[in-house]
């Protein structure tokens, strides 16, 4: 089924049927005519295609009527929910004789609740609807287009309009929010060059004060509705019907309306060749007015959240995590958001973090974010809360007493293997191999110690520390394979990157952070040189038939999407593998406001490690160290470095030069650095 659904193309904007989809696609026509159920398949499906597939809900919509509905329109019930829904649609309802509403919820709400909360946590008292609505400090932020977590602001496009229009009142706000749609965001650079200084004259001089909050320009369909009542004599509840016959385009309704509008201007000493040059101005502006009320409320949310952000920028932070707690691509975001700000995003801490996102003081007094045990992959909110419960006020002494404690009912093998994994009894045993492979052992031990407390028996020697636990004796992980387990429980990359162990032969190449493409992009278009884990791909067909790819990239500051077509893709899939450090050499364009990413070329970065000629200095405190080095090395195989040896001969110090080459690579240094007997491993 994948096989056949990933063939036909998906574009929301401009959907392609089924038999489209079989005329462009040579090889969904080669799977319908080598296989017969496909071809069944493909019949069936054409002819159901279209028609309502489920009883579709308005998600905010409500409906209120002067008497029982059922009265005035069919009525269905969710099986689902129980809830009452009309079967009419939105525009027959209101035909009905029904008034709609629409409630809408906004997740921002709560992030600025639980903002407020953290601050309430730390002695600050903040009254949302007091604060000052000309924070300098909020606009100066807005102005650097500084706008993420931001409600209606966080998009590349609204940051590249705030700054811009550099904002400094509310109303520039409100004007943000009702420009930036299509249509009237035409209008964006004119609002932009007015409000820093270019002259501008209205549509006539009556006009004036109506648009001079917008600089001469229609934004608001409030601005038509007194521009009908004070030009042309429209009562206001006239003036609303005007605005939505504009809306609705009806020939015969515009026409009477034009003449309407026109003999009440003329009535007023307005000529009529301007009245209606006034009239066609606001029938074409009609197409994309925006109701200001509207716009004014959102902005004001807008501004909460740039205020709550400009001043208090980690209780805000930690209240957007916590509402973005299932979705790791958002965290990883607002984790690198952090960074942006300067402040830490801690790891998870079986002693320290709460089942949810919280701000700690750290102990040089400022604030940072602790991860939330629940944001761990697989682990579950209830079963991180019954852990935080059973810690309480003291923290677990070690990893006997965390198996001592808590309730084994919650917790299962899988949940004690993903925390360490993430690092997250790391202040009770910093091996996280050892207690990954003990799992089962504190399960057990969890399980033991519940079924003594509820047969209400003491062991022998109890009532005092728990027994050490015994957990297999294994070397903990090399680093970049630790790391690597810890994006996997995690998500993303948090207390450092694989990347990390590349940065001398990162600087060699000539790699461009991917922080600062975008810069780079603006400046030039040109070829540049990416390095990067590969965090996601999502491939597609192309109208030939070919694949192409989308590969999301990620290093220490960053993450980006680079475009790979089919003959660059069919080079690197072998390569295509998550998490594997991958040197991408792409072309780098600005198209309008987006950036654009080609890859030419990909290899992965161990090999362009040992095509680099590094060499490497192993320092030795035990002679027993040199066999094993020899079976590593012979391992990783020839390349262009060279390795030297240096004993540690009290206060002699002797190179030894080993003949030959080596494959000098950062996964070479990771595997002599766990040998015993290495003291430390250098890059030269």
């Amino acid at each position: 089924m994948n096989k056949v659904a990933e063939l036909i193309p998906n574009n929301p904007a401009k959907p392609v049927t089924l038999k489209e989809a079989v005329e462009v696609e040579p090889r969904l026509r080669e799977l319908r005519d080598s296989d017969d159920a496909i071809k069944r398949l493909l019949e069936i499906a054409m002819q159901v295609e279209g028609l309502y597939r489920h009883a579709s809900t308005h998600a905010a919509g409500v409906v209120i009527g002067d008497r029982p509905l059922i009265d005035l329109v069919p009525m269905y019930r969710d099986p689902r929910e129980g809830t009452l829904i009309t079967q009419y649609n939105l525009k027959w309802v209101e035909q009905a004789g029904l008034v709609k509403f629409d409630f809408l919820g906004l997740t921002t709400l709560t992030i600025l609740d639980r903002a407020v909360g953290f601050l309430r946590d730390l002695g600050i008292n903040v009254d949302l609807a007091r604060i000052p609505l000309n924070d300098a400090a909020t606009f100066a932020m807005l102005s650097r287009g500084d706008a993420g977590g931001v409600f209606q602001f966080e998009s590349q496009g609204m940051r590249d309009v705030l700054r811009q229009m550099r904002p400094d009142r509310l109303e520039d706000l409100i004007a943000a929010v009702a420009l930036y749609r299509p249509g009237p965001m035409a209008n964006i650079p004119a609002y932009c060059q007015r409000k820093h200084g270019e002259p501008w004259e209205p549509p006539h001089e009556e006009l004036r004060a109506i648009l001079a909050e917008t600089y001469g320009i229609m934004v608001y369909q409030e601005q038509v509705m007194q521009i009908a009542q004070h030009m042309g004599g429209y009562s206001l509840g006239a003036a609303d019907l005007l605005r939505r016959a504009m809306g609705k385009k009806i020939r015969a309704e515009m026409d009477s309306q034009r003449q309407i509008f026109t003999q009440g201007a003329i009535a007023r000493g307005i000529a009529q060749e301007k009245a209606v040059e006034v009239f066609d101005l606001m029938a074409k502006f009609a197409d994309y007015g925006f109701n200001k009320s509207h716009a004014a409320a959102y902005a004001l949310v807008s501004y909460q959240t740039a205020w709550m952000k400009a001043n208090h920028p980690v209780p805000f932070l930690a209240a957007c995590m916590s509402l973005a707690i299932g979705n790791t691509d958002k965290l990883a975001a607002l984790r690198q958001e952090a960074e942006h700000l300067g402040f830490a995003v801690l790891p998870p801490s079986i002693n320290r973090s709460q089942a949810d996102f919280s701000v700690e003081t750290r102990p040089d007094g400022k604030l940072a974010i602790r991860y939330a045990l629940a944001a761990v992959k697989k682990v579950g909110a209830s079963a991180m809360e019954a852990v935080t419960a059973a810690r309480g006020t003291r923290p677990f002494a070690d990893i006997a007493d965390f198996a001592a404690r808590v309730d084994p009912r919650q917790l299962n093998k899988l949940q004690i293997e993903n925390l360490a994994r993430a690092g997250a009894f790391d202040e009770l045993d910093a091996n996280r191999a050892h207690l990954f492979a003990g799992a089962e052992t504190i399960l057990r031990r969890a399980q033991a110690q519940a079924e003594e407390a509820g047969s209400g028996q003491i062991g022998l020697f109890g009532g005092g520390a728990p027994e050490p636990l015994r957990l297999p004796e294994v070397p903990d992980w090399p680093d970049i394979e630790r790391l690597g387990y810890e994006a996997e429980a995690i998500g993303f990359h948090l207390t450092a990157h694989p990347l990390d162990g590349f940065t001398a032969l990162l600087r060699r190449l000539g790699a461009v952070p991917l922080n600062q493409v975008p810069a780079r992009a603006a400046a030039s278009r040109g070829r540049v040189k990416l390095a990067g884990c590969m965090a996601s791909i999502k491939e597609r067909p192309t109208k030939s038939g070919s694949r192409m790819a989308w590969l999301t990239l990620s290093d220490m500051g960053g993450a980006c999407e680079v475009t790979l077509f089919s003959e660059t893709l069919s080079r690197c899939r072998e390569l295509l593998q998550p998490g594997t450090p991958l040197l991408v050499t792409a072309d780098i364009a600005m198209e309008g406001e987006s950036l654009r990413i080609t890859a030419q070329e990909v290899i992965s970065l161990d090999r362009a490690a040992a095509d680099a000629g590094a060499g490497m200095r192993i320092w030795l405190n035990q002679a027993r160290a040199v066999d094993p080095i020899r079976a590593v090395l012979a391992r990783e195989g020839r390349g262009k470095g060279r390795i030297f040896l240096v004993p540690m001969l009290g206060e002699q110090e002797v190179e030894i030069t080993l003949p030959g080459f080596y494959s000098v690579t950062p996964r070479l240094r990771q595997a002599l650095k766990a040998l015993p007997g290495v003291e430390r491993v250098d890059e030269v």
